[in-house]
């Protein structure tokens, strides 16, 4: 059974709590990413998208000078490096997230995992299928 460490992606860029929106956002921008995890000490303790930038910020007429920690989401889901794809799968369906950090054996991150990762990683294996399927024997 392949394991999550086989389709996340690695060298996650993370922020800070104290970190400003505004940062955030030119490092989205500058990523071109939608959600970024809030890491303390290599430890996640929040999830930010440009939502939570442009909605939960600007409904409440944060500054851009404000900490990403009071507007990220805190309650984030994570998984195990060593979790099976299907659980990876199951969580993210059950939780209806897009993106789940993905964390080691000492709880800190060591990657990320999109549904885009996902859907790679299954033309993948689509593509291997075909390939095996169409090699004369």
């Amino acid at each position: 059974m392949p394991k999550t460490h086989s389709v996340m992606t690695r060298d996650v860029q993370t922020l800070h709590p104290k970190d400003t929106l505004q940062h955030a956002a030119q490092l989205m921008e500058r990523l071109d990413v939608g959600a970024l995890p809030v890491c303390d000490v290599g430890r996640v303790v929040g999830m930010l998208t440009d939502r939570d930038i442009t909605v939960r910020a600007t409904a409440l007429g944060l500054a851009a000078g404000t900490a990403v920690d009071q507007v990220m989401t805190a309650d984030v889901v994570c998984c195990q490096e060593d979790d099976d794809i299907e659980q990876l799968q199951q969580t993210m369906c059950e939780s209806q997230v897009r993106r789940v950090p993905i964390i080691g054996r000492d709880d800190n991150l060591v990657g990320i995992v999109s549904l885009g990762d996902l859907a790679l990683r299954q033309n993948s294996d689509i593509e291997d299928v075909v390939r095996e399927v169409s090699t004369p024997s």
